[in-house]
């Protein structure tokens, strides 16, 4: 049989500041392409090119990827910022109905960064535009200056539930992750079960509650090394079998149960 097909949602660019392209990274197409042995297919993430039901019946799970851009505060009832930076409507309009779509029909997605942070909008959560402007936080954010294995070093603990969902995957409670993100979840949204936090308590990894199919997301990048770090493998390995089950005729195949 084909191997399942990935939407992975794309992001809009400028080139030269006039072409205007959606692209996706390459790291994520590797992601999987080869930890999830999926095909990747990116998606032009633009409610006037492409329906997202249409799209479910395209592909058999989608990759909810980063992006510099952010999720509009309107669509979590806050005013925008200076600090809220970039959006980009256009994704907005495509990935929130598209998250609840999925997610009531048991069709495997899984969400990083951005994503992550989509998943929880889509069910009524609100962002913070700074997490470490909050007391008591740290600064997520990537070195500015800094080389791309300080960029993607994994020096960010994150702790998940005993017994939850993520601790039975990974086989473990902890874990080290990279950190590359300014905003994040303030308020999660109703369903939505954080269940892993790093160490100055933001929100880390979620699921959905009593979501038939796979909903897991994650704050971090786990397709930076995806084919050699073994968080990132169980977790695109998990999706992938979550996608073949959908694939070979529709299937649901559940999340891990909690214990």
């Amino acid at each position: 049989m084909p191997r399942p097909i990935i939407g992975i949602i794309g992001n809009i660019h400028m080139i030269s500041d006039t072409y205007k392209v959606h692209a996706g990274g390459y790291m994520s197409s590797q992601a999987v392409a080869k930890s999830a042995g999926c095909t990747p297919l990116i998606i032009p993430s633009d409610p006037d090119l492409v329906d997202y039901r249409d799209l479910m019946e395209q592909c058999d799970g989608f990759l909810l990827t980063g992006g510099r851009p952010n999720v509009h505060p309107e669509e979590y009832g806050h005013e925008p910022t200076e600090a809220h930076g970039d959006f980009d409507r256009e994704r907005d309009a495509v990935v929130l109905p598209l998250i609840k779509a999925l997610t009531e029909r048991g069709q495997p997605y899984l969400g990083v960064c951005r994503g992550f942070q989509e998943v929880s909008v889509a069910f009524g959560g609100t962002l913070h535009p700074e997490i470490r402007d909050i007391p008591g936080r740290m600064n997520h954010r990537m070195p500015p200056e800094g080389t791309w294995e300080e960029i993607s070093e994994l020096r960010q603990r994150v702790t998940f539930t005993e017994g939850g969902v993520f601790h039975r995957l990974f086989g473990k409670t902890q874990v080290m992750t990279n950190t590359l993100h300014g905003q994040g979840v303030e308020e999660p949204g109703e369903r939505i079960v954080i269940d892993g936090r790093a160490d100055d308590t933001t929100p880390e990894a979620l699921y959905v509650k009593d979501a038939p199919g796979f909903t897991l997301s994650v704050q971090w990048h786990p397709e930076f090394n995806s084919t050699e770090d073994p968080v990132s493998q169980a977790l695109f390995g998990a999706f992938g079998d979550a996608a073949r089950a959908w694939s070979e005729g529709g299937a649901v195949r559940p999340m891990l149960k909690s214990a």
